[in-house]
């Protein structure tokens, strides 16, 4: 019988080579047709395989897939509204499978799924802003929110007993959860984003699934670190009252897997920027 030899004493000539981490970037890139120069620039610098877009604001049929491919996207997945919503999923690997979820009854473009060949799930949200009025009662963006939060809460609920899959769930969620996501605490606790109904909403969906709050993993929770500053602030860095509004979660089964994390603050500071900046994290891969 001819014995094989283990696999630690084969030659690095016959090794198998380990394979490539997938980068990832999240951004509401408010508006994909206006910020497409933005967009190859987050390419040219970040290099992402993979990129999921909110707020893209155009219609599916104007969704500008050529000019996507020449950035060397082949592969795109898009669920858009003309003018406002949409989200997008744009890869450099095939698609296995390509869903969205119609959530609140409201097939209004906020939600993407996407699973590679290898099986890894990506989920891209953006969840409502919600408003001015922090009270469900007057304000029929807020309730159609938390109603939002509820039901994403439900959902993984459902599908906890498959928490060992490797899933990564990003987007523009607009919720702040911590105090050290937001600038101030005390004067932003009735502030849509930041309110006791949403930020617990927020925390039992995390809670319920044990998601790794990805940026959360890399900063530590007494560090303020922000997504998002208003046009509103001339001098956005001066003020810097931001908040952290956009997010990258992963399963369990993607612990110790997450390779690298940045959130790119300079793009605040491109010409015509998003009010929101890029994340970007690297998965490794068996």
């Amino acid at each position: 019988m001819r014995l094989l030899r283990p696999p630690e004493r084969l030659s690095k000539r016959n090794a198998m080579p380990a394979p490539k981490p997938l980068t990832l970037a999240t951004w509401n890139i408010n508006s994909v047709r206006l910020r497409m120069p933005l967009l190859a620039r987050l390419v040219a610098e970040a290099q992402p395989d993979v990129i999921c877009l909110q707020e893209t604001k155009v219609d599916d049929p104007l969704f500008p897939h050529e000019a996507i491919a020449a950035l060397g996207y082949p592969h795109r997945a898009a669920n858009g509204r003309k003018g406002y919503h949409g989200v997008a999923i744009l890869s450099r690997e095939p698609f296995a499978k390509v869903d969205k979820h119609a959530w609140c009854g409201k097939d209004d473009g906020r939600h993407l799924t996407v699973r590679l060949a290898d099986g890894l799930e990506i989920q891209n949200y953006y969840i409502p802003a919600g408003g001015d009025v922090p009270d469900p009662a007057v304000n029929e963006k807020f309730a159609h929110k938390l109603q939002f939060l509820d039901e994403m809460e439900a959902l993984w609920r459902k599908r906890r007993g498959k928490a060992r899959e490797r899933v990564i769930v990003v987007g523009d969620l607009n919720v702040a959860p911590h105090e050290t996501d937001v600038w101030s605490h005390k004067q932003l606790l009735d502030v849509v984003s930041h309110t006791p109904a949403e930020t617990d909403r927020f925390k039992a969906i995390l809670a319920g699934w044990d998601w790794i709050d990805v940026t959360r993993a890399f900063v530590p929770l007494e560090e303020k670190i922000f997504s998002w500053w208003s046009y509103r602030n001339q001098d956005w860095k001066l003020s810097d009252r931001g908040r952290r509004l956009d997010h990258v979660w992963a399963s369990r089964a993607l612990e110790g897997r997450i390779g690298a994390h940045a959130i790119l603050r300079d793009a605040r500071d491109w010409p015509q920027p998003s009010d929101h900046v890029p994340i970007v994290v690297r998965v490794e891969r068996d």
